[in-house]
């Protein structure tokens, strides 16, 4: 079983974030976008990476023009994964950095770390981005494609009822977001 995390390097971040990791010799770069952004221009003043960017909207599902995460959307992650060979860095980014990159990344480590407990990863996750609210529909579809029996979607309704305590105030705003269902999940905790 290995000892260490497969991806060492890793950074979570938003937009507006982005034109400031352009120096970290970044190897690998994960983009979550709405349908219709374009690529940001931020990229120009990166080095020679690897990127994949994905398009679908931060949702639990669909809706009036909305493109909700989908398995296929899971599974072009998953393929990126696979490409990380360990070295290098790695960033993944949405529009702020708190709920699709956080799924993603933690995505990522439960398939590069299939033998450690889901709770740890998303302790890993929470310190690296400690506003992460991972988005909970990404994150079911990832547990049932890992084989992690529900365990990933506990852990991540056990950090948005770490969430709401911290920050009460997102509740309301959450459930204004279609993310209702995410609050319900975490209050009943």
């Amino acid at each position: 079983m290995r000892t260490e995390p497969a991806v060492t390097l890793h950074t979570v971040c938003g937009l507006e974030e982005l034109a400031g990791h352009g120096t970290c010799d970044i190897s690998h770069v994960l983009s979550l976008l709405d349908p219709g952004t374009p690529e940001p221009e931020a990229f120009a003043g990166y080095g020679a990476h690897t990127r994949t960017t994905l398009h679908f909207h931060d949702c639990l599902g669909p809706g009036a023009g909305l493109v909700p995460p989908e398995p296929e959307h899971i599974a072009a992650i998953l393929d990126f994964g696979r490409q990380i060979d360990g070295a290098g860095h790695l960033l993944v980014h949405c529009h702020y950095g708190l709920s699709r990159s956080t799924a993603a990344l933690l995505t990522l480590f439960a398939q590069a770390e299939p033998g450690t407990p889901a709770a740890a990863l998303v302790e890993r996750l929470h310190a690296l981005r400690e506003p992460a609210w991972p988005n909970a529909r990404m994150v079911g579809f990832a547990d049932a494609m890992l084989k992690r029996e529900g365990q990933l979607s506990a852990a991540v309704r056990r950090l948005h009822a770490l969430q709401l305590q911290v920050r009460p105030h997102l509740a309301e705003l959450l459930r204004g977001l279609g993310r209702g269902a995410e609050v319900d999940a975490a209050q009943a905790l």
